[in-house]
């Protein structure tokens, strides 16, 4: 058996952990290995049970900082050389030197005032090492250097922890996003909305679920029904004010709920649209209906969704009994010009991140002019303009939405927004494009909250 031969110190990787360089000790009167962590922070489920802590890889460079996260194995008390026990994490990784890789266990502990951040114990080495106490680096050597050397979109990605609120935690949305962020070694916590109560003060605000405090989560995916707007923008709110990153901000689903709003924002951004009017004056009804051109003309309730209380009105008399009926009922609605040459479809293109990742077509039932899938309609892949993109890509940043379900029609002069979905459905796009969607939004939100590459040092001249 050919030995491999270690130095009393050694460089290693750890790639599980994204770790290109550690300087090591390697201690044989040592059984435990240990590794510097300090921000220790167990998450996730009991049943896959995680840990996240920082480590400063390089002694001499406190400004180099690296995020890790890895499986919880264990927690067990460890005696040092000094005496003193310690209850510390234990976790399993993968060490890599010249070539060769092996799994051991790892203890965390703070190492900050050592001169090593590694401790290789006698249980980390194989039956054919040998070390070689009065030698160093028998190995090849390494650097630090190499962590400024990684490209940004190869850097290692560090487990994340993902909370959805929602009220509906089996339906098709929600379990394609916790499949997307477990498959991608992510945890994710399901958080009914309207159960969650807060603590608002000037310095440490928290939210609260279940009697006790919500942790910090790295990202929020707020999945805001219409019924509880109101309750849960406040609640996305306060998640802003604690600095996670939310895929929907509450300035976005706000304005995207409220038409009347979303359509203002859309004509200040000169982004097409409909003609739309709005009164509040059933003696302003006439006039209304010539503003959008006259009958057939569609009358649309501000916080009408999945293509609920929109009506088409044929006839000037019969808007004008359908305007009489909503102002009965003290709602308030728009009135939008009917796009003929539509023919009863749209196009839902779903954005993120400022780019259209996904695009269907969708056709009403022969009897129903609305095309929501929610109402009957069909759906099929579409091949969407540039103009048709653009479009869509502007509407969903002028609401200032990260993700987004942007509806247009083809108009005769371009493409025409009908609305700006802050919460849209994967069921149906998923299913139309073949398209893992989930995955790419969890994929969004790794680039928004993953550590920034460390600076380069400066170096002496």
């Amino acid at each position: 058996m050919t030995q491999f031969t270690l130095g009393w110190e050694e460089w290693l990787a750890l790639p599980d952990l994204g770790l290109p360089a550690i300087r090591a000790k390697v201690d044989t009167g040592a059984r435990t290995s240990a590794l510097h962590a300090f921000a220790i922070e167990p998450f996730g489920s009991e049943d896959k049970p995680m840990v996240r802590f920082a480590i400063h890889p390089d002694p001499a460079d406190p400004g180099l900082e690296i995020i890790c996260s890895a499986p919880l194995k264990d927690r067990r008390e460890v005696t040092s050389s000094n005496g003193e026990t310690e209850l510390r994490f234990v976790i399993e990784t993968t060490v890599a030197m010249d070539g060769r890789s092996w799994p051991i266990e790892v203890t965390l502990t703070d190492r900050g005032s050592m001169a090593y951040r590694m401790l290789l114990g006698r249980s980390a080495l194989d039956d054919d090492m040998i070390v070689s106490p009065s030698h160093s680096f028998q190995q090849p050597e390494l650097s630090f250097d190499e962590y400024r050397a990684i490209p940004r979109h190869k850097q290692h990605r560090r487990a994340l922890r993902l909370a959805i609120l929602t009220r509906e935690p089996s339906n098709y949305s929600t379990r394609r996003l916790i499949e997307a962020a477990e498959a991608r070694g992510h945890t994710m916590e399901v958080i009914d909305t309207s159960r969650c109560y807060m603590n608002i003060r000037a310095v440490g605000g928290e939210v609260h679920y279940d009697g006790r405090r919500l942790p910090h989560y790295d990202a929020v995916i707020p999945r805001i029904g219409a019924s509880v707007t109101s309750y849960g923008t406040a609640v996305v709110r306060q998640f802003e004010s604690l600095g996670t990153y939310c895929l929907s901000g509450s300035e976005g689903i706000t304005v995207s709920r409220d038409k009347l709003h979303a359509h203002q924002v859309l004509a200040r951004h000169r982004i097409g649209m409909p003609t739309t009017a709005f009164a509040r004056s059933p003696k302003d009804s006439g006039n209304v209906i010539s503003l959008v051109g006259g009958a057939p003309l569609v009358l649309k309730l501000l916080e009408s969704t999945q293509g609920k209380g929109v009506v088409l009105a044929e006839t000037k008399k019969a808007a004008e009994s359908v305007i009489s009926a909503f102002q009965g009922l003290k709602a308030d609605f728009l009135v939008q010009s009917f796009v003929k040459e539509a023919a009863g479809e749209d196009i839902r293109c779903f954005v993120v991140g400022g780019k259209v990742v996904a695009a269907m077509r969708r056709r009403g039932k022969p009897d129903d002019f609305r095309s929501n899938l929610h109402q009957g309609g069909t759906a099929e892949p579409v091949k969407i303009t540039r103009s048709e993109r653009e479009t869509a890509i502007k509407a969903a940043r002028a609401m200032k939405l990260d993700v987004a379900g942007v509806d247009l029609l083809r108009g005769e002069d371009g493409p025409k927004v009908l609305e700006v979905n802050s919460s849209p459905g994967l069921e149906g796009i998923e299913k139309t494009s073949e398209k893992d969607i989930a995955g790419l939004v969890i994929q969004h939100i790794e680039e928004k909250v993953a550590p920034r590459p460390p600076k380069p040092r400066r170096r002496a001249p």
